[in-house]
């Protein structure tokens, strides 16, 4: 029996979206873009960011060496402030407080950097989570197997009675192969919650 409601972060409860970031910062032309995309979001020392390697002042500096000084400024915007406003995926909260109300334990499993101790208590839906387990602070990454044993041991929880949700379908099969149930989330609060009702989840 399922106990236990475990969502992804990005794309999931917030939004995480770098070409949104981009518009919002006002960063319009075109090879402006290319270079931040490259060279900062998809960057290996991003991903580093999340395997607590780095933080992001020790990436600041690496970003920088290698930019144009133009957009130096834009760099320290996004990669501080990309969380500002808090925006959500739409009608995640509400989901998230009617399983919290059913009597669901709820937990949030994600690749995030240091940051994210910050900004999450920002979220609204922050307030319903009983738990959480960051990548930085464990020093591996989903879907890495050793991360979703740790989540369960550190939070004293059984593996088939966790569900697990996220937008990476490499993510939820790393679940689903430490023996957790699993959905791939596409983007629909009301989707996931179709799914979540065929695996017997109440409302």
């Amino acid at each position: 029996m399922i106990r236990n409601i475990v969502f992804d972060m990005g794309n999931v409860v917030i939004r995480f979206d770098p070409f949104h970031f981009l518009d919002r910062a006002g960063v319009s032309d075109p090879e402006d873009r290319k270079i931040l995309m490259n060279e900062l979001f998809l960057s290996a020392e991003w991903a580093r960011m999340d395997a607590g390697s780095l933080t992001e002042e020790t990436l600041e500096p690496l970003v920088l060496s290698r930019i144009p000084d133009r957009l130096h400024d834009k760099v320290r915007e996004l990669l501080y402030h990309w969380a500002d406003p808090h925006e959500q995926i739409h009608g995640m909260e509400d989901l998230i407080r009617r399983l919290k109300e059913a009597g669901y334990k709820i937990y949030l499993l994600s690749n995030a950097s240091i940051m994210q101790h910050a900004y999450w208590p920002g979220f609204p839906a922050s307030r319903y989570f009983d738990g959480k387990l960051i990548s930085c602070d464990v020093k591996t990454v989903k879907p890495c197997h050793e991360i979703y044993r740790i989540f369960t041991e550190h939070f004293s929880l059984n593996p088939d009675e966790c569900l697990f949700t996220d937008d990476s379908p490499a993510n939820v099969a790393g679940a689903e192969a430490c023996g957790w149930e699993g959905i791939v989330f596409h983007g629909s609060a009301d989707e996931l919650e179709m799914k979540m009702r065929e695996k017997g989840i109440r409302f």
